[in-house]
């Protein structure tokens, strides 16, 4: 009787000791001692769920932000009125030589860009009748209307504004930007720039300080038309230098 009650005893241990030891071999298994991330198939599936607009797991958060968008660390503009055509000292061009700087005041900033385009373009191709034009426009204190939507100001910090010198002063249609956004863009950080022929910056820091209260008119950049279309390594150098100095 003593054998048997020790044999029914002694069966039930051995299956718990066995099943101790298998506990404890699993426990120190190199393969999954420390594992925290999620399987394959739940990480899938918490990126597929993830709201539109937010990053999921395991998605670049840049990705998301490109540079030069309104959402980029940035946060920059850069407006700018030009002209193609019949241009003095060089000739007929295709782009715009405030275009020209422009694209390169982005592509070093990351900045997104709104050319000031005429809405209705009545501006003659040839520089004499352009010049008419445009002093006719100063005289009559013109406000030539623009097309397109203007990007959301509010998104950005720091506005760089550029256009050719006419006459000595911002083209007439860039003063209609101003007077129509002077509230959204008081506050920020503007900056101009302009081509010219020699009447380098012509004032365009004073006028844009006046035409928007309440703004911070930066240190501006003048650069020859002539350069622009036939020096532009030494116009990206100088540009590059500027923004530099700026602290971008």
């Amino acid at each position: 009787m003593m054998k048997k009650n020790l044999m029914k005893i002694s069966i039930p241990a051995l299956l718990l000791a066995l099943c101790l030891l298998a506990a404890g071999c699993g426990k120190n298994d190199p393969g999954t001692e420390g594992q925290t991330s999620a399987p394959a198939s739940e990480t899938a599936a918490s990126t597929a769920d993830a709201p539109s607009g937010s990053s999921g797991a395991g998605t670049d958060a840049s990705a998301a932000s490109p540079a030069g968008t309104a959402e980029s660390a940035s946060r920059i503009l850069v407006v700018y009125f030009s002209r193609t055509g019949e241009q003095y000292t060089v000739g007929v061009i295709d782009h715009g030589n405030t275009a020209i700087v422009a694209e390169m005041i982005a592509e070093k900033t990351g900045a997104d860009l709104f050319e000031v385009l005429p809405a209705e373009d009545r501006y003659p191709m040839t520089y004499k009748e352009l010049t008419d034009v445009a002093k006719r426009e100063q005289s009559e204190k013109a406000r030539p209307a623009y097309a397109g939507t203007i990007p959301d100001l509010s998104a950005y910090d720091t506005v760089f504004i550029g256009a050719p010198v006419w006459w000595g002063d911002w083209p007439m249609i860039m003063y209609t930007f101003f007077e129509e956004n002077a509230a959204a863009l008081a506050g920020k950080n503007l900056i101009p720039f302009s081509t010219h022929e020699g009447s380098g910056l012509s004032g365009f820091d004073k006028k844009l300080s006046s035409a928007i209260p309440g703004s911070t008119v930066l240190k501006g950049l003048a650069v020859r038309g002539n350069d622009c279309q036939n020096k532009q390594d030494d116009v990206r150098k100088s540009v590059n230098s500027w923004i530099g100095a700026l602290g971008f």
